[in-house]
Order: structure tokens, then C-alpha cells, then sequence
């Protein structure tokens, strides 16, 4: 990662711990039911999960429901910098777009980031482009609804990932409904993966189709 990335990355590490210091006397909950907060976001370590899946993968699109203060859209700009991807990232809150917006020009990755305000179930349902990889984390309740709009429009061996899955423990109930809503989808394979939160990674299992050649067996 270049300087400018590194520095926006220690941005977002001081206000995670600022928040962390901030939540102590409080209940855990009550805190991350009513304020504004990073602290249900996707975390350093899934950040870095997504971003190598990502240059493992080689996606083109890639879609995020729910930007919030960008921190999970930096990860995935910064590995779409680098196989020549685009974000398109949904966020309902305009305040949190522009705190994003200004974090991405900062690491200098405005150009593989395409922002759309406005409700992130409506916008799903207006657009159809082709999805290579999305990553799922907005209100848990929604989850079901934003992967039912992005499943006809995944590619073949596209990835979902969606966040929080094993904790916070009051969202766990609306986490396991999607899990089994997921894997219930015709040509989607799934599994939990203890990063982080919690992670759901699925995959349309349709094979991609091979374009490059394949190699001749040697003559005997």
C-alpha cells in the first residue's frame, strides 16, 4: 500500500479507538443501537479478507450495500485499484457518503469508486449491470432483500460476502435468517467463516467460462 493509503488506514484506526474509548461505561448495545459509530463496521481484519479475496479473484464490478463512513469501501477501492475494478457503493445517509467520498480522495482511489445516495433497496432494484463480488452490511434486516436483488445479476463464480453474522449478539436472530435464505438459492454454495464478526461467503457455483487456452497434453 502506497503512503497516501497507509495514512487514510490510521485515520480510520484513531477514530475506531476513539470510539472504543468513548463506549466504556456504557452497554455495549444500548451504544451501537444509538449513536453513529465504526465500531459495527467490518473491522481491520475482515477489511484485509475482502481486499486479498478480491485481488485472488479478479472481479470487475463490485458492489457494496451499505458504505457508512467508508471504511469497508476503502478495502474494497484499494484491491479494485489494483485488478482495475469499480466500486459502486449504497449508503442512505448523504453525511456519511461525503465523509466517505473524502476519505477515498485521500488515499487517491476516487476513480475506482462510483457513490449513489439514496435508499440501497430501491437503487438495487434500478439497476441490472453484471455483479462480480459484493459485500452485504447495512441494516441486518435488509440483508435478505439486497441479496434477493443482486442474485440475478451475479456472474458466474461472482462472490457475497455479508458482514456480521456472529456478532453483534442482538442481530444474531436476523444473521441466521439470511444464512438460511442464502443457502437455500439455487446455485449458491455458502459457509460461515469466523473473521472478524462473522462472515457469510457465498459463491455462484456456476463455472466460470474458460477464455484462455488450455494446454495440450505432451505426446507420448
Amino acid at each position: 500500500m502506497n503512503t497516501k493509503v497507509k495514512a487514510v488506514l490510521a485515520e480510520y484506526a484513531a477514530r475506531e479507538e476513539a470510539e472504543r474509548q468513548a463506549i466504556r461505561g456504557f452497554d455495549n448495545e444500548t451504544y451501537l443501537l444509538q449513536r453513529e459509530t465504526m465500531l459495527l463496521g467490518i473491522g481491520p481484519e475482515t477489511g484485509q479478507f475482502l481486499n486479498l479475496l478480491i485481488k485472488a479473484s479478479l472481479p470487475k464490478h463490485i458492489v457494496e450495500v451499505g458504505t457508512a463512513f467508508g471504511y469497508s469501501t476503502f478495502w474494497l477501492a484499494e484491491a479494485a485499484a489494483s485488478v482495475g475494478a469499480i466500486v459502486t457503493t449504497y449508503e442512505l445517509a448523504p453525511e456519511k457518503h461525503a465523509y466517505a467520498s473524502e476519505m477515498i480522495h485521500k488515499a487517491g482511489l476516487e476513480d475506482h469508486v462510483r457513490f449513489v445516495t439514496g435508499d440501497a433497496i430501491s437503487c438495487l432494484g434500478e439497476e441490472t449491470a453484471p455483479v462480480d463480488f459484493a459485500l452485504i452490511d447495512l441494516w441486518k434486516d435488509l440483508y435478505i432483500a439486497a441479496l434477493d436483488l443482486l442474485y440475478p445479476r451475479l456472474s458466474p463464480g461472482a462472490i457475497v460476502c455479508a458482514d456480521n453474522m456472529l456478532f453483534p449478539d442482538y442481530q444474531r436472530e436476523a444473521a441466521q435468517a439470511y444464512i438460511a435464505h442464502a443457502r437455500d438459492l439455487p446455485g449458491i454454495e455458502s459457509v460461515t467463516l469466523q473473521v472478524g464478526s462473522g462472515v457469510e461467503f457465498s459463491i455462484l457455483s456456476t463455472p466460470r467460462e474458460i477464455t484462455h487456452p488450455v494446454a495440450a497434453e505432451p505426446a507420448k
